[in-house]
């Protein structure tokens, strides 16, 4: 009786360990998009580590996988697992401006890992880093400016 009562407390002790090691924060993030002319752009949002590797992709806009290998970096990740384990939605025109939620895991905040936003658009310029932020607090709550089709991008944490 007694080892099925330490098996069952350090199971319960190991559940809890694990749920608060992968604490996740919601964040919105709007984006704001450059007035461009052409097609919307397919933007794909990813988890950078320190070394400078692709490590997660959160976000992808743009649901047709044929014009995934525009975005060429991201693609060479993307290739050799062929899972896209983030969230996808619409691609986004010149001028437009949407809103999508980020799950972000808190253990990497503040710990030098960076989020990057690719761009493309059909039959024009790739932007490997339109807009690369630190993933730290300070920048997780407030307003970063693209170098390509994005114009800007704001953050808000969503409260519990």
């Amino acid at each position: 009786m007694k080892s099925f009562l330490k098996i069952a407390v350090l199971g319960l002790l190991l559940s809890f360990s694990s749920q608060a090691m992968a604490q996740t924060s919601k964040y919105k993030c709007m984006l704001q998009m450059n007035a461009y002319t052409g097609e919307g752009a397919y933007i794909v949002v990813s988890l950078i580590n320190p070394k400078g590797d692709y490590e997660k992709t959160l976000y992808m806009m743009g649901k047709d996988k044929k014009w995934y290998n525009g975005f060429k970096e991201w693609f060479k990740f993307f290739s050799k697992t062929q899972k896209l384990d983030a969230k996808t939605g619409a691609s986004i025109g010149g001028g437009d401006r949407t809103m999508v939620n980020l799950d972000i895991d808190d253990a990497v905040v503040n710990k030098g890992y960076k989020l990057r936003f690719e761009s493309s658009v059909e039959d024009q310029k790739y932007h490997l880093s339109d807009v690369e932020i630190p993933l730290t607090t300070e920048a997780l709550a407030g307003k970063a400016d693209g170098k390509g089709y994005i114009k800007y991008i704001r953050f808000s944490k969503v409260q519990p």
